[in-house]
C-alpha cells in the first residue's frame, strides 16, 4: 500500500471557523497556509498548503465577508463543530475518460461541473470537478477535478509541508475499497469509525491531522 494515493490532487479540511483552523495549523507546523480565494455565492473561502509535488492541503470554512448562502455550504461546513478532514480529490490525465471507465466498472461519480474562483491576486482559476448525487456518503471515495488551462494552485509558490501518509478508517472497507479501484486510485483503510487521517514532515517535525 503507498502511503500517497496514485492521482491525488488535493485533501479537503473543513472547518467552522476558518481563522482559528489557519493559526492553529500555523501553530503546529511553523508554516503559515496562504490564502486561496473566495468560493463567491457558495459562502465559503480557502487557505491552501502544498504538499509536494501537485498535491495540496484545502483548509475550507465560512466567509465571513459573505452573506449566507441561500443553500448548504459546501463540504458540510455548516454541519461541523470542529476542524475534519472530510474528502480528497484525485486529477486523473483524462476527467472525462475517468468517468466512463469508472461508470464502466461499476461506479458512478457524477458529471464534471464547471467552477471557479479568483485567487487573492486577481487571477481567475477555472475547473472542472464531479459532484455526483451518489458519491459515496463517507468522503472516502474522491471526487474528481481537472484544472484545464488553469495555473495548478501549487505552481503559485505555496508554503510546503510535504505529506507523509494519508490513511482512512471505514465500518467497512470492503464497500470502499472496489470504488478507488474504479477511479484508478488506492487509500490505505481500516475498520472504524469513518474519518481521515494525514500527517505532514514540517519544521516543527511531523504534525497529524485528523
Amino acid at each position: 500500500m503507498n502511503a500517497i494515493p496514485p492521482l491525488l490532487d488535493h485533501l479537503v479540511l473543513a472547518t467552522p471557523d476558518l481563522a482559528a483552523t489557519v493559526a492553529d495549523f500555523a501553530r503546529r507546523t511553523g508554516v503559515t497556509p496562504a490564502p486561496g480565494g473566495v468560493h463567491v455565492g457558495l459562502g465559503t473561502r480557502n487557505y491552501l498548503v502544498s504538499l509536494g509535488d501537485t498535491s495540496y492541503l484545502e483548509i475550507i470554512g465560512p466567509d465571513p465577508e459573505q452573506s449566507a448562502p441561500g443553500q448548504p455550504r459546501p463540504f458540510d461546513v455548516d454541519g461541523l463543530t470542529s476542524p475534519r478532514t472530510v474528502t480528497w480529490a484525485i486529477s486523473p490525465p483524462d476527467l472525462d475518460a475517468a468517468i466512463a471507465a469508472a461508470r464502466a466498472r461499476g461506479y458512478d461519480p457524477g458529471s464534471a461541473q464547471a467552477m471557479s474562483r479568483r485567487r487573492p491576486d486577481g487571477t481567475l482559476l477555472e475547473w472542472r470537478l464531479t459532484d455526483g448525487d451518489d458519491a459515496h456518503p463517507s468522503g472516502l471515495v474522491p471526487f474528481l477535478i481537472d484544472w484545464g488551462t488553469s495555473l495548478h494552485p501549487t505552481a503559485s509558490g505555496l508554503p510546503t509541508t510535504p505529506l507523509l501518509s494519508l490513511s482512512a478508517t471505514a465500518p467497512e472497507p470492503a464497500e470502499i475499497r472496489p470504488l478507488l479501484a474504479a477511479l484508478g486510485t488506492d487509500l490505505d483503510l481500516t475498520t472504524g469509525p469513518v474519518g481521515m487521517t494525514f500527517t505532514v514532515d514540517t519544521p516543527r517535525g511531523p504534525a497529524t491531522f485528523r
